[in-house]
């Protein structure tokens, strides 16, 4: 079976591209340094004619509120107008948990954009909503860093690794399109506070991470349960400790 993996060659897609080469599938990586733009919709055309599925996880390499929602709805649309010239029967799309509690965020706004497209596009689809990685959780605290200090909101996190997230996203794209969305996120719950003190001190990290109510993340202040999967979750397996050690 031909997939294209639209973000295919970065932290996510690679991982699901190799996965789906492992089972046999023809797992196309497209990429800008592929020659698959989406934006502009260089080669999307060429690159997905014959694809019976279509897995999106690329990202705004924006985080502004305006070109974000600019990314997602043109990026998206493009995809989506050569995949019904190509009768590609499957959209898959990686998104995040808790867009739909918060579309006052930008990110989120623009995600929020990117489902409404694909479930009026007409093609069958599944939405993964996944919660952080573990590979992410350096780069929040460097973002979070205010003077030596780690300022973090003291709400509820659930991490996830991203090969989790990939399998996932691999598996649910060779299923049954579900027009409708999936929830994933990691085996186990923390106060985000608490879980970067114990992060931080892991590293041999000597900043000092500070409970902040105010602390913004995603650009603006979270609720309790912004950022964890409601009932019903498929929750990955692995632990952020035994991922840190087999990361070293």
């Amino acid at each position: 079976m031909k997939i294209v993996v639209v973000g295919g060659t970065g932290l996510i897609g690679s991982k699901i591209v190799a996965k789906l080469g492992e089972h046999g599938h023809e797992a196309v990586a497209a990429a800008p340094g592929t020659g698959v733009n989406t934006l502009t919709g260089e080669g999307v055309a060429e690159c997905v004619a014959g694809a019976a599925v279509v897995i999106d996880v690329s990202n705004s390499p924006s985080f502004e509120d305006a070109a974000v929602l600019e990314f997602f709805q043109t990026s998206t649309g493009n995809l989506l107008a050569a995949e019904q010239a190509a009768g590609v029967g499957h959209h898959v799309a990686l998104s995040v948990v808790g867009t739909g509690r918060r579309p006052d965020v930008g990110y989120f706004r623009g995600k929020l954009a990117q489902e409404k497209l694909i479930e009026e596009s007409g093609i069958p689809y599944s939405i993964v909503h996944a919660t952080q990685f573990f590979e992410f959780v350096q780069p929040i605290a460097d973002q979070a860093t205010d003077g030596g200090k780690v300022r973090i909101p003291p709400v509820l996190f659930q991490p996830i690794a991203g090969e989790e997230v990939a399998r996932t996203v691999g598996r649910t794209a060779v299923g049954t399109p579900l027009n409708g969305r999936v929830e994933i996120a990691g085996p186990r719950r923390y106060r985000m506070d608490e879980f970067f003190r114990k992060a931080l001190a892991a590293w041999g990290d000597p900043r000092e991470v500070v409970t902040d109510p105010h602390a913004h993340y995603f650009g603006a202040e979270m609720t309790e349960r912004d950022l964890v999967p409601g009932d019903g979750a498929t929750l990955g397996e692995i632990e952020y400790g035994d991922w840190l050690k087999s990361s070293e």
